[in-house]
């Protein structure tokens, strides 16, 4: 009777079994349950490297350095270049349906960027997903390509900034996050978009930071 009021959506799992059955799943799922347990990857990574740092290497192909331009470029003085996956996938502004699978890990690559280093303080939890929408316009328009470090989660350390939040009923959402007396309060660049509250209830939770994006040329 339990399961079943579990897949009603009339009792939540406790932390203890959204462990157990995190325990049970592959990667990807694992991660799903374990986060739905309170367990955030960042910190998990601190405690197992003792480094907020700490990489993954990345199966990714060698990515070849281009030389454009007029001047003779020193390709051994350039910065260090990684590849970030763009995953299948897409976030929504306000008032859009975005992605509902609620883990990064989950999305499937299908192509590999490069970034410089500089870019992505913690390359191995960046990735590239395109947004739809326009409540975050004219600083993110639609179709551009946002980069997010899901290592960065903790609030207090984003207020003010672009973030990605998920919920089970919209999915990903690209937002500001802002403060305003004891509110978390998740908002639109555009004003015609209702903003959101960011607390249990409303079941909206971090899962990253916006790095920076690319837009097209129009």
């Amino acid at each position: 009777m339990t399961v079943s009021r579990w897949e009603r959506g009339l009792l939540q799992p406790s932390a203890e079994h959204f462990i157990q059955l995190g325990n049970m799943g592959n990667k990807g799922e694992a991660w799903f349950f374990w986060e739905k347990a309170g367990i955030r990857a960042s910190k998990m990574a601190d405690a197992l490297s003792g480094s907020s740092r700490a990489r993954r290497p990345l199966d990714v192909p060698p990515l070849e350095r281009a030389s454009a331009g007029a001047m003779a470029v020193d390709l051994d003085k350039m910065p260090e270049i990684v590849g970030l996956p763009f995953l299948k996938g897409t976030i929504a502004s306000h008032g859009e349906m975005g992605d509902k699978r609620m883990n990064l890990r989950t999305f499937p690559a299908t192509e590999v960027m490069g970034a410089p280093a500089p870019w992505c303080p913690n390359p191995s939890y960046t990735s590239l997903l395109r947004v739809k929408g326009h409540s975050m316009e004219p600083l993110i328009r639609d179709g551009d390509i946002v980069a997010i470090d899901s290592f960065q989660t903790d609030r207090s350390d984003l207020y003010g900034k672009v973030v990605i939040a998920a919920n089970e009923q919209r999915g990903l959402c690209v937002s500001r996050l802002c403060r305003y007396e004891n509110l978390d309060i998740l908002e639109g660049e555009n004003r015609q978009h209702d903003p959101v509250v960011l607390n249990k209830a409303s079941g909206w939770r971090i899962v990253g930071r916006v790095l920076w994006w690319i837009s097209a040329a129009p």
